[in-house]
């Protein structure tokens, strides 16, 4: 059978596209740059989500890849026979949107697992904690430019979870029916505070690196100063806040539907220390 990934060169698509592959599947991948895709062989690789639901018996949700296109491919999916969705949400999607950050990125988190179950086609929503590639994105400059981290609220905790975990989960969702009709939450085996994961990294690097907690108003001029919006920075800094009263929930999903524990932070920095050091 066909599956369609779209998001397919993202830090959750390609490993999912990878994945598909090793199980012998065909795989549609989508890209909005498709000479520029670095996929396996095989992959026939699309510009259009749209037009890639031809023929496929399932589709890879990713709805910041898909953005305003999303309604309308659900919709060509159901036309073109498509027998399942599989939609990456998030374990907060049910949260008011100002506790959402990667709402403000262009995630619809509730949109798209709402349209999949609206669609009347069989359907799984992903719902992970926040990926652990995020904190390479806040975290590695600062690293290159010395031993602190600066941030809000050293004790606010998150659990978070490997890319490709989630990457592995998706190819089981769209490939066995064990999972279908679930919204599925997704962590890491472990609730870490912002200052244990920077002393995650700092033994993994073997450097004296300290989580350094600065007002939450210096942080959203911060993400401010980066593009990143007003809305985002204040977002971040709620949802932080929100934890300071009890641990990040940990789930075992992972586990159960791998059969394996769940990637741990300290490991997913082991194996991908040269992000942290470029």
């Amino acid at each position: 059978m066909t599956i369609v990934v779209t998001g397919a060169t993202g830090n959750v698509g390609r490993p999912l596209v990878q994945a598909l592959v090793d199980a012998g599947e065909k795989v549609r991948a989508v890209s909005r740059h498709p000479g520029r895709a670095e996929l396996p062989g095989g992959v026939e690789v699309v510009e259009s989500a749209t037009a890639a639901t031809a023929g496929a018996s399932a589709v890879f949700l990713n709805s910041r890849a898909l953005r305003d296109d999303l309604g309308a491919v659900i919709d060509q999916a159901r036309h073109d026979g498509v027998r399942r969705l599989v939609a990456l949400s998030a374990i907060n999607a049910d949260d008011d949107f100002s506790l959402q950050p990667s709402r403000f990125r262009g995630d619809r988190n509730k949109e798209v697992e709402q349209l999949a179950i609206d669609s009347g086609l069989e359907w799984v929503s992903l719902r992970p904690t926040p990926f652990a590639t995020n904190f390479v994105g806040m975290w590695a400059g600062q690293l290159a430019a010395g031993d602190v981290i600066y941030g809000p609220y050293a004790s606010a905790s998150i659990a978070p979870i490997a890319d490709a975990d989630i990457s592995v989960v998706a190819a089981q969702a769209l490939l066995g029916d064990d999972l279908v009709g679930q919204k599925i939450p997704l962590t890491g085996p472990q609730s870490l505070t912002n200052a244990q994961m920077v002393d995650t990294i700092a033994a993994v690097l073997d450097r004296p690196l300290r989580y350094q907690e600065i007002p939450p108003d210096v942080v959203r001029e911060r993400f401010a100063a980066l593009g990143l919006g007003a809305e985002f920075g204040a977002a971040y800094v709620a949802l932080l806040a929100s934890t300071l009263d009890q641990p990040a929930i940990v789930t075992d999903d992972v586990e159960k539907i791998l059969g394996r524990p769940a990637t741990t932070f300290e490991q997913w920095v082991s194996q991908h220390r040269n992000l942290f050091t470029q």
